[in-house]
């Protein structure tokens, strides 16, 4: 049998289950995850590999109404991500109807050079199957409306695992007779320091409310293996743009930062194989989601 190869990109609105989705299809956690919309801050590749075949698979941030030059350049990043790639799969929710933001998206779509365009209706363990019917229907007419057909259209739960690898089967379909591109025991195309700058960010996030999460940045200052030890030391700055926002990170005699470093610790030792020492602390940038030169150091580009 001939090996087959796509890149795939995945878009849609903020919290649709993007993320959750990528890291279901991958099988180990590649993109994190919290509650908060506009979680993911960058194209993120997740790679699916297989005997006969393989896909890269793009997460992407969510497509909003922007705010910020960081709210710009994140709807800048899905655009670049639709271009050369082969499919193009747009996650809708189960759970709520479909709304401007949808249409938007699926405008980008119709206009785009994707040719192969699927849709996947997510957090179906959320809704009854009437629901279910009902959003089907749905996403069926949007395309319609807009001048072109899904190639595939399938209700999915990433979270419960329903219908995942029969996701995985239609996306093999459509995928074209080529090489893989990357080493078959990758599951993502990540830098070590991105992916521990955002464990600890999700970490930072999970338990945070209203603006705070959004005002938050990581950047890894240092990491070295200790010499003769299986012990990694990491030091991390957590970015906020104003000091009530560090003070609420920080915590009443810094249980707050413990409590981040705790969580993010364990998620950093299962992508190292290793015990780490994790120091945190919390620095004040004011504004950096507007200031151009800080989004820069940050590692967020803007075009």
């Amino acid at each position: 049998m001939a090996h087959k190869s796509a890149f795939i990109t995945i878009v849609g609105r903020p919290n649709v289950g993007k993320s959750t989705l990528v890291n279901a299809l991958v099988g180990e956690k590649v993109a994190i995850t919290s509650h908060h919309p506009n979680t993911t801050r960058s194209a993120i590749r997740g790679i699916i590999t297989r005997p006969d075949l393989q896909l890269v698979i793009t997460d992407t941030p969510g497509v909003h109404k922007p705010k910020t030059l960081l709210g710009g350049a994140l709807n800048a990043q899905v655009n670049e991500a639709l271009d050369s790639v082969d499919m193009a799969l747009l996650c809708i929710p189960a759970d709520e109807e479909l709304g401007k933001g949808d249409e938007f998206i699926a405008k980008q779509l119709a206009a785009s050079p994707v040719t192969k365009k699927i849709c996947a209706v997510t957090k179906i363990d959320t809704v009854s199957k009437a629901q279910v019917a009902e959003r089907l229907v749905a996403v069926t007419a949007l395309a319609q409306r807009l001048g072109f057909e899904w190639e595939e259209i399938i209700p999915i739960s990433a979270k419960k695992d329903i219908q995942v690898e029969l996701l995985i089967e239609l996306l093999a379909r459509h995928a074209q007779e080529g090489p893989a591109f990357f080493p078959g025991e990758m599951r993502s195309d990540q830098e070590q320091n991105v992916v521990i700058a955002e464990l600890i960010r999700e970490a930072a996030i999970s338990e945070l409310f209203e603006e705070v999460p959004h005002s938050v940045a990581v950047v890894i200052d240092d990491i070295a293996q200790r010499e003769g030890k299986k012990l990694w030391d990491i030091h991390a700055s957590i970015i906020v743009e104003r000091d009530s926002q560090k003070a609420i990170l920080i915590g009443k005699g810094g249980n707050s930062l413990k409590t981040i470093g705790t969580k993010a610790r364990g998620e950093i030792e299962k992508v190292l194989g290793s015990k780490i020492f994790l120091g945190l602390q919390v620095s004040v940038i004011p504004n950096w989601q507007s200031d151009p030169k800080a989004l820069e150091r940050l590692g967020i580009t803007q075009r």
